[in-house]
């Protein structure tokens, strides 16, 4: 069968709880990093947004506190079911496009008092979005403050579904592993070097996948990427295979989107050459359908 009739393939080398590492092939550098560029960016998760913060007695000020309080990773599993802010038809905030979480500490005794993610209370609607991502061996997640004696926390969460491009605190990677073309045939990469290149450049571990390069061969100005070298690793917010599934739905319903608009466009091009009348009611020529002809054509105008 020809390449170009298979079509993209991949081939999945590891996968972990919160990391996934694959090949793609048979498929343009554009849309690779493309896809890796809309994993980073623009696959939608839970964060928080909005603290409304009642007493905060710590020695951390108001806005430092919000900050951590928005990095903090929350199960974003389900989050298809929950609307954008700016598309729901509520004042500010509801059931149907955020998650609400309280927080409420009071250190009562003479030793300092850890304050963590776990300690974040979700009003339970029966799933599991918005809780706080928890991986560490105690159970307790990413430190939020700490409390002396008589010092008190109470706040309320807003956390509100979004994309990276508007924040990084809604980014589900923490990292997304990109090569081709490991033994740099292609020369897109220019090795800075004191004596001997190879000696002082480790070798990728992806060589293995790969034969080396016949040092007496001719160099191909026509040859391209066609395997890249993927490694995606998520915060625990989304699965990585979810993660990766909704970058390419999300890129294709942007392509879907281009296409739509150039087809209109061609459409209303089309219409003009064909003596028709444009989207503002005039004809092309500036005429119009009577005889003596008169700027505007047969519009609500006259």
């Amino acid at each position: 069968m020809d390449k170009t009739d298979s079509g993209p393939r991949v081939t999945i080398r590891q996968t972990e709880r919160d990391r996934v590492d694959f090949l793609l092939k048979d498929v343009d550098i554009s849309i690779a990093n493309s896809i890796r560029r809309t994993m980073l960016a623009e696959v939608p998760t839970l964060a928080i947004d909005l603290v409304e913060i009642e007493v905060n007695t710590s020695v951390l000020a108001d806005e430092f506190i919000s900050h951590r309080l928005g990095l903090i990773p929350l199960v974003s599993e389900g989050i298809d079911a929950l609307s954008y802010s700016r598309d729901c038809t509520c004042d500010q905030y509801c059931a149907n496009c955020s998650v609400k979480l309280e927080l409420t500490a009071k250190c009562d005794t003479d030793s300092t008092m850890n304050v963590y993610a776990v300690d974040l209370a979700k009003f339970h609607n029966g799933v599991r979005l918005g809780d706080p991502v928890i991986r560490d061996q105690h159970g307790k997640g990413p430190l939020i403050c700490k409390l002396r004696k008589h010092q008190e926390l109470r706040l309320t969460c807003i956390a509100k579904k979004g994309i990276a491009k508007e924040h990084a605190k809604w980014s589900p990677c923490s990292a997304v592993g990109f090569e081709y073309d490991p033994w740099n045939k292609l020369k897109h990469t220019d090795y800075w070097y004191e004596e001997d290149a190879d000696a002082e450049w480790p070798k990728s571990a992806n060589c293995e996948w790969e034969e080396a390069p016949d040092p007496d061969a001719k160099f191909d100005y026509n040859a391209k990427p066609e395997t890249f070298y993927i490694d995606v690793e998520t915060v625990g917010v989304l699965p990585p295979d979810e993660v990766v599934l909704k970058g390419i739905e999300t890129l294709q319903l942007k392509l879907a989107g281009v296409s739509m608009e150039l087809n209109k466009d061609g459409i209303e091009a089309s219409n003009a050459a064909s003596g028709g009348f444009t989207t503002y009611g005039r004809s092309p020529s500036g005429g119009n359908n009577s005889p003596g002809g008169g700027g505007f054509g047969n519009s609500t105008w006259g």
